[in-house]
């Protein structure tokens, strides 16, 4: 009976023994693969930019129109207004981090109530994403305008806005305003076009210049690959929704327009030294 019993415990242990041997070379072998995969890299740089300036100006869509279009917040550029041209921008002084960024940025005022709400944090984001090929992206052109988003949406069929709370991931995305709990800021963002067709700074409808990536590069109408500019706003409100509109109108109708007056040298370097070598850089376009 005891030789019997002896053999069942030294079977057990040699099965626990085994077991951890096992685990083990499998907890070895997954760290093994993990210390050997390819890190994952963000390719961009980027321009903080407060609010400068308000008007219901907008000199992409209604040039030298002064007060004929609905409110817009502009950031970036000191000096835009319904007669802005590439000459009067570039000669301008702007308030972006870093300082050499005096492009134009602007999007529809936010209300709550009666009441304008200034955004807390601007950021414009210009990605290495969106195309296969991050070493084919080509310096944005001097003086290209782009718009994206649509001022006449009515609903989600129509729309590309994105509003989502900050610090509040348990809040689905929707493109109308979301109810935030206190203590979150409502945010935004607002993806644009970034296949240009290696011609023309902007178009009669000031969309058509530009196209959005089909599976992964820029369509033979569009081939060129510029970066992608990416707007996130946060402004510091929360709570009902039906209580905030834009000047354009409901949620869906976000949109945004950009005039690029980067230097033309400052914009190459980072293309060259941030996007196309899948670096992640600071204000400054060094490697962050």
């Amino acid at each position: 009976m005891k030789k019997t019993m002896n053999r069942r415990r030294l079977g057990t242990v040699f099965g626990l023994v085994a077991a951890v041997g096992a685990l083990l070379t499998g907890g070895l072998s997954a760290l093994s693969d993990h210390a050997n995969a390819e890190p994952v890299r963000v390719a961009e740089f980027l321009a903080e930019c407060p609010l400068s300036h308000r008007l219901p100006d907008d000199p992409i869509v209604l040039p030298k129109l002064a007060g004929a279009s609905h409110s817009h917040d502009f950031f970036g550029n000191r000096s835009t207004n319904a007669h802005s041209d590439v000459t009067s921008l570039g000669g301008a002084s702007g308030n972006c981090n870093p300082a050499p960024d005096i492009s134009s940025y602007w999007v529809p005022t936010l209300y709550k109530g009666q009441n304008a709400i200034q955004a807390s944090i601007v950021t414009f984001y210009y990605l290495g994403e969106g195309v296969n090929r991050p070493q084919d992206i080509r310096p944005t052109p001097f003086g290209l305008k782009i718009v994206a988003g649509n001022a006449k949406a009515t609903g989600d069929g129509d729309s590309i806005a994105r509003w989502s709370c900050l610090h509040a991931g348990h809040v689905p995305p929707s493109k109308n305003f979301v109810n935030c709990p206190a203590g979150t800021q409502l945010e935004t963002y607002l993806d644009f076009p970034q296949c240009w067709n290696g011609r023309d700074l902007d178009s009669p409808d000031h969309k058509s210049h530009m196209a959005y990536p089909v599976a992964g590069g820029c369509p033979a109408s569009h081939p060129v690959s510029v970066p992608k500019l990416r707007f996130v706003i946060r402004y510091p409100v929360n709570g009902d929704p039906s209580t905030f509109r834009l000047s354009s109108g409901t949620g869906h109708t976000y949109h945004g327009d950009f005039f690029n007056v980067w230097p033309p040298a400052e914009m190459e370097r980072r293309v060259r030294d941030c996007l196309n070598a899948v670096i992640k850089c600071d204000h400054n376009g060094n490697h962050g």
